[in-house]
C-alpha cells in the first residue's frame, strides 16, 4: 500500500489512508505495509504549514499492490508525464489504484477513469466532468469502487472508502476492529449522499438513533419499512424523509445493507449453513441471500466464505493482499 503525494500535500487525505492502513494495532495482526512516495524525494510541503520528509520516489509504485492518491491540489494542475506513466504502469500490472477527494484528477489525467463512473468532492465534480468528458462523474455518492480503480468524495469520505477496502480485503470482523480503534462506524455504503440538508430543530428531536438500534437488534425478524415507521410513530413518507436527511439513503436500502453486512460477518466467523445465515439476517432463504449477494457484492455467499477460509487476508475476487 503506497500513497503518492505531491507538494503542497493536503494532510487530512493522507492521514485517512495512513490511519487505516499504516497503524500497528497491538494484539491484532497487521495486514498492510504502508509507505509514501513522491516524484522528487525530499521535503514535501503541506497545506498545514510544515514539510514532510519523503524518501521514496516513483519506483515505489512498481512494488505496490495498491496505490493511493490522497488528494491532488491544485486540481487544475496536471501530473507530470513521469507520474502519469507510473500510475498507468502500476494499474496495467494489476495494482489497485485509489483516489481520495481531488486525487481523482490525477487518475483522470492518467486515463484510468475513461468510460467509468467516478466521484470526487462535490465542489470539484463540475470541473472534473468538464475537463474529462469521458468520465461519468457522480457528484452525490461517497465513493465508487470498480475493483481495480476506486474514487472517493471529499476528505471525510476517504475514510469511508478506506474502510470499504479493508472490509473487502480482510472481511467484516477485521474491519470492525479497525473501526473500533478509530471510534468510527465500520461501514457506510458508497451510494449514500455526500451531504444532506442542515437539520431543522424538529429533525434533531426526531433522531433515528433509537430506531436504528431497535431495528439492528431484530434483523432476523420480518422487519419491514412499514414496521419501522410504526415503531417510530411516523408515516412511511416521514420516515423516508428522515432517512434521506440524516443518512442520505432510504429505509429499505439501509435495512438491506445491515442484513448483508451481518450475513458477511456470519459467513466469515461461523460454520452456519447458508440457509441458516439467510434466516438469521431476515432474508428468508439461501436463494434470496444469494440473489442479494450477487446484486450487492458480485459474488455468492458460498464463494465469499470460501475466499476467506482459503486465503485469510485476501480479497474474495482476487486472493491477493493489498
Amino acid at each position: 500500500m503506497v500513497a503518492l503525494v505531491r507538494p503542497p500535500q493536503s494532510t487530512f487525505e493522507l492521514a485517512c489512508a495512513a490511519q487505516v492502513f499504516g497503524i500497528d494495532r497491538p494484539g491484532f495482526p497487521t495486514r498492510y505495509a504502508f509507505g509514501v512516495c513522491t516524484e522528487r524525494p525530499g521535503p514535501v510541503a503541506t497545506y498545514a504549514g510544515y514539510d514532510m520528509l519523503v524518501t521514496d520516489g516513483l519506483d515505489a509504485l512498481d512494488r505496490a499492490d495498491t496505490v493511493v492518491v490522497p488528494g491532488w491540489l491544485p486540481a487544475g494542475e496536471p501530473p507530470s508525464p513521469a507520474v502519469v506513466r507510473a500510475l498507468r504502469r502500476a494499474h496495467s500490472r494489476g495494482a489497485r489504484v485509489v483516489s481520495i477527494c481531488s486525487g481523482a484528477f490525477a487518475l483522470a489525467h492518467a486515463g484510468l477513469l475513461d468510460g467509468r463512473r467516478a466521484t470526487t468532492h462535490w465542489a470539484l465534480a463540475g470541473e472534473l466532468a468538464a475537463r474529462f468528458p469521458n468520465v461519468r462523474v457522480d457528484p452525490d455518492v461517497l465513493y465508487v469502487d470498480h475493483g481495480d480503480v476506486a474514487t472517493s468524495a471529499g476528505a471525510g469520505a476517504g475514510f469511508d472508502l478506506c474502510m470499504h477496502l479493508v472490509r473487502s480485503d480482510q472481511g467484516a470482523g477485521y474491519a470492525a476492529h479497525v473501526a473500533r480503534t478509530m471510534v468510527m462506524p465500520p461501514h457506510r455504503e458508497g451510494g449514500q449522499l455526500q451531504y444532506s440538508a442542515p437539520p431543522h430543530p424538529a429533525q434533531i428531536d426526531g433522531t433515528l438513533a433509537p430506531l436504528l438500534e431497535w431495528t439492528t437488534g431484530r434483523l432476523g425478524e420480518p422487519v419491514t419499512v412499514e414496521g419501522m415507521a410504526a415503531h417510530a410513530g411516523v408515516s412511511t413518507r416521514t420516515l423516508a424523509r428522515r432517512f434521506a436527511e440524516q443518512l442520505g439513503t432510504s429505509p429499505g436500502q439501509w435495512l438491506l445493507a445491515q442484513r448483508i453486512a451481518t450475513a458477511r460477518d456470519l459467513l466469515e466467523s461461523s460454520d452456519l449453513p447458508v440457509d441458516a445465515v439467510a434466516r438469521r439476517v431476515g432474508l428468508s432463504s439461501a436463494t434470496n441471500l444469494r440473489r442479494r449477494f450477487l446484486n450487492t457484492l458480485g459474488t455468492t455467499p458460498g464463494a465469499y466464505r470460501r475466499a476467506f477460509r482459503a486465503a485469510p487476508g485476501a480479497r474474495p475476487s482476487e486472493r491477493g493482499g493489498h
